[in-house]
């Protein structure tokens, strides 16, 4: 049920290769509006990303002379200050996904290595594809009316074969509420489980009425 990183990522990619000098880089920044784009060697293989960061850097602190403040964090800094190639100011290795990789992957990724874009790339490390925060977020786009839908034909009918009419369904900005009587909390809890993992569900509010003794405990954004 979750969205692959191939529904979401864009194909035409602005890459560069790794003797790109800092004024082409530069340009191609501003005139394709990215934020950072991959270096790939000969064979069209991601060695590396090169971004507005990387390029701030030499901008920032070129010409500055080494000392002892900061150690070696800042001393790699000077170094990649002083390059003049896509070579010299790329970060590598290159944090990359693959297209049958979950957009939740992706975007744990983005959040985890503080990145805006991700290159994609083959099992064999070829540049497939690009996927951004803006793509991870189009998930969310989803009609309120389509995400209904799902729940009760993918999820109820479907994958749990319970008749949707024992429940009610209602979407919200993205936020499910399901009302109703489950046969038993095992299997009522199981299918708010599968309903917060749609695509395009932003929340799910459990009103299933479990027995007294059966209510399961909260393990999830569940309000």
């Amino acid at each position: 049920m979750n969205a692959k990183v191939r529904d979401v990522m864009t194909t035409h990619v602005v890459a560069v290769r790794r003797k790109a000098t800092y004024k082409d880089m530069a340009i191609h920044l501003r005139e394709h509006r990215v934020s950072a784009f991959p270096v790939v060697d000969d064979e069209n293989k991601v060695i590396g990303v090169v971004s507005e960061a990387d390029l701030l850097t030499k901008e920032a602190l070129d010409g500055e002379v080494p000392g002892f403040v900061g150690g070696i964090l800042r001393h790699k800094e000077l170094t990649k200050a002083a390059g003049l190639t896509a070579a010299d100011l790329m970060t590598a290795p290159a944090v990359t996904v693959q297209a049958d990789d979950d957009v939740a992957q992706a975007a744990r990724l983005m959040y985890i290595r503080r990145v805006k874009r991700l290159p994609v790339t083959s099992p064999d490390g070829h540049l497939i594809g690009i996927i951004s925060r803006a793509d991870v977020l189009s998930v969310y786009s989803k009609p309120d009316e389509v995400i209904a839908k799902e729940v009760a034909a993918s999820v109820m009918l479907d994958s749990f074969l319970v008749d949707p009419a024992r429940f009610t369904i209602t979407v919200k900005d993205g936020i499910v509420t399901v009302t109703g009587e489950p046969e038993n909390s095992s299997v009522g809890h199981d299918i708010i489980d599968a309903v917060r993992h749609l695509e395009g569900v932003v929340a799910v509010r459990d009103r299933l009425s479990y027995p007294p003794d059966e209510r399961p405990a909260s393990t999830g954004p569940l309000f």
